[in-house]
């Protein structure tokens, strides 16, 4: 019985880190919840320790945040920040600057795969109106959200878990990793250029560039009223989840917009996909599976390569949720250094990341491939260098 659980938990980490399992229709999601369900059913845990494996403060701060995200979506929030960060850049490297600090400032704030979704659309559209190649400017997209989504609490699911298990502030957070982050989008700045030689170019262009958007005027102030009331409660120490359920229940309480357009908008998979990862993790624990990785993660570089190799094995949150129980809530470092490994390893593959797959998805529909060689190319240098900054900035 007991090869029975660890074939299960093998088949759980495999499709997690795959996205799916061969020959059947399943996302990460659905994997999640059987390989919990299995877990369960397999007399690892009962019913009540898988309930109470589950982190109310994660689910409710990744929730309501999705709500906000919502809401500023709805109104064209995002296309008018682009639109903005354009509006200043008129050559090829200008459109190259303001995709990669735009995106990667979005992130920091609204979540990266969020930010991933809404803007490859615009940067697509803008690459043909201005009659450029697409390709860098996607990679610029997927990797700036990934290394603007460093800087904060909010920037991505990883981080939002981090957040509730150290108990670090989200003004220190964003304090340490911040130009991290910052440094790393001039990086990546500077590797594209490198490699695309056309996006070098300061040349004009004979059409100025322009974001086609339409705005809710009404749902946009409102969205930005409780969202600066939301940065500023994160700021001055409030507690994170709870902070970002009454925002989002500000945001409810309407008599314009209907709910379900906002909660439509929602990502139930990733909310489903996070209880099942706890149930899974928690049932890893008691298995002892984790032994053998708790001497690894005591040196820092140590740590660092274990969760550059798990993120990309079996997906950043997953690795997080692993590494987390062997991290004393006092160890600050550690998870700052937990946070920025988990994160810039998502740039490695194209698979290291949602925000990756998102851009590359989208971009194919269009008629734009970006393919898993390309995004290596870029990808592999970029994470070794942002990893080593990332490793000698924090300790």
């Amino acid at each position: 019985m007991l090869f029975v659980k660890y074939i299960v938990l093998a088949l759980t980490y495999l499709g997690l880190g795959l996205g799916y399992l061969p020959a059947l229709r399943m996302n990460r999601a659905t994997i999640a919840m059987a390989g919990s369900a299995f877990m369960v059913a397999l007399g690892v845990l009962n019913l009540q320790e898988a309930w109470q494996s589950i982190d109310p403060g994660t689910i409710v701060f990744l929730l309501g945040m999705m709500v906000v995200n919502s809401c500023l979506g709805a109104a064209g929030f995002f296309q008018l920040a682009l639109g903005f960060f354009t509006r200043f850049a008129n050559s090829p490297l200008g459109i190259l600057v303001a995709i990669t600090f735009g995106g990667g400032i979005l992130s920091a704030f609204f979540l990266n795969d969020t930010t991933a979704i809404l803007l490859t659309p615009l940067t697509i559209s803008l690459c043909r109106t201005l009659l450029i190649n697409p390709i860098p400017y996607l990679l610029a997209l997927a990797g700036g959200t990934n290394l603007g989504s460093v800087a904060t609490l909010s920037g991505n699911p990883q981080n939002i878990l981090i957040g509730s298990f150290s108990g670090i502030s989200y003004l220190e957070f964003a304090r340490y990793l911040t130009p991290v982050a910052f440094i790393c989008l001039i990086v990546q700045v500077g590797w594209l250029c490198w490699l695309y030689p056309e996006v070098r170019s300061f040349k004009p262009f004979v059409t100025s560039p322009q974001i086609r958007y339409r705005l809710y005027k009404p749902l946009l102030i409102k969205s930005l009223v409780v969202t600066i009331g939301l940065l500023a409660a994160f700021l001055a120490g409030a507690p994170l989840a709870e902070s970002a359920w009454v925002a989002a229940t500000f945001l409810f309480i309407t008599r314009r917009l209907k709910p379900q357009r906002i909660l439509k908008a929602v990502d139930w998979d990733l909310l489903v996909m996070f209880a099942g990862l706890f149930v899974i993790t928690k049932a890893t624990q008691k298995l002892g599976i984790l032994y053998d990785l708790t001497e690894l993660v005591k040196a820092p570089l140590s740590l660092l390569g274990v969760t550059v190799v798990l993120s990309n094995l079996i997906s950043n949150v997953p690795a997080v949720l692993v590494l987390q129980s062997m991290i004393p809530p006092g160890d600050t470092k550690a998870w700052l250094l937990l946070a920025a490994g988990s994160t810039l390893a998502g740039n490695l593959t194209l698979l290291g990341s949602v925000a990756n797959l998102i851009v590359a998805e989208l971009g194919s529909k269009q008629g734009y491939r970006l393919s898993f060689g390309e995004h290596f190319r870029f990808g592999l240098p970029l994470t070794l260098v942002t990893l080593i900054i990332a490793y000698f900035w924090i300790y």
